[in-house]
């Protein structure tokens, strides 16, 4: 009866036709190529509709951008090599419900283009929200590293609000340490005219964190001021706010010590000096001594000019 029956088929032949590797007919593989032609064309087709040239007259800046300032020097090294090699780099845009369309990064290069006279552009069309936009310009002009402390600093801010994020959430969106974002934040708290010395690079972001420690914005702007007119190092005004801020806890002390008179003397010494001063009387006050500070060679030069000596050269 065995010998009646057909055989199964085993399940190894099962799984060898299941796993195993597929043999196709001619006709099979023909009928592959061209379905993966046609995919391939219609891939084409959406890369040139999202890739375009465009007049610069129908775009619009990134109404979301952070930059505020253009380096005009940059600016121009830039339109020379675009003059010369056109711009490589399309700039992504998207497109407004008025038939226009808005920078979403690359504003840079739209600008050296209108200034060599390029009246078309190569674009990438692309769909963004307001949030998008600020988000890739934001990170676009971050990841460039060429924004100025209080552009950067505003930039962050107006990150934080929009998608209301804390400094860490940012932090880990940005690839930034969140230390970064809350340095850059404090400069916000500095009074509008050392704001303004920061954006035309006439302190430091080193001279800036130093000032923060003070705060009296009075002392603050004082302090800036002199950092700037005397050339001061970072290392200089650090050591300036840390006398500053010791002599300001050995103030009571002081005031127990000396005599009222002492006190405005110095701090009209200090006035006119633009440093510290001290007044060490005797007991008997008929002697003592005067102490003036001074944190570099320009800052020396200058006290002796205020005081009339015009011969240094023997220091």
């Amino acid at each position: 009866m065995s010998g009646s029956k057909s055989k199964r088929p085993h399940l190894g032949r099962g799984l060898d036709a299941l796993l195993g590797p597929i043999n196709l007919s001619p006709l099979q593989k023909e009928q592959d190529q061209i379905a993966q032609n046609l995919h391939n064309y219609n891939e084409d087709r959406k890369l040139e509709k999202a890739k375009a040239t465009l007049s610069t007259a129908d775009l619009c800046p990134n109404p979301f951008q952070p930059r505020q300032f253009w380096n005009e020097e940059d600016l121009k090294d830039l339109a020379e090599s675009i003059k010369h090699n056109g711009v490589i780099q399309p700039i992504l845009v998207r497109q407004t419900t008025e038939g226009r369309f808005e920078v979403i990064a690359g504003e840079r290069r739209l600008r050296a283009a209108q200034m060599v006279g390029l009246t078309e552009v190569p674009v990438l069309v692309r769909q963004a929200t307001d949030e998008q936009m600020l988000e890739l310009a934001l990170v676009e002009n971050i990841h460039r590293s060429d924004l100025n402390p209080i552009e950067r600093a505003n930039a962050y801010q107006n990150y934080l609000q929009t998608f209301s994020l804390n400094q860490t959430e940012a932090a880990q969106r940005l690839g930034e340490d969140r230390s970064v974002i809350s340095n850059h934040l404090r400069l916000l708290e500095l009074p509008q005219d050392i704001q303004d010395m920061l954006i035309g690079n006439q302190l430091s972001m080193g001279h800036a964190r130093a000032i923060l420690a003070l705060q009296d914005d009075q002392i603050r702007r004082k302090l800036a001021n002199r950092a700037m007119a005397g050339r001061l190092s970072v290392r200089e005004v650090e050591r300036i706010v840390r006398n500053i801020l010791q002599q300001g806890q050995e103030k009571t002390a002081r005031k127990k010590e000396k005599a009222t008179y002492i006190l405005d003397l110095e701090n009209q010494l200090q006035t006119i000096l633009g440093t510290k001063v001290r007044i060490e009387a005797s007991k008997q006050g008929n002697k003592g001594r005067i102490i003036i500070d001074y944190y570099s060679l320009d800052e020396f030069e200058r006290l002796t000019e205020k005081m009339g000596m015009t011969n240094t050269d023997t220091l």
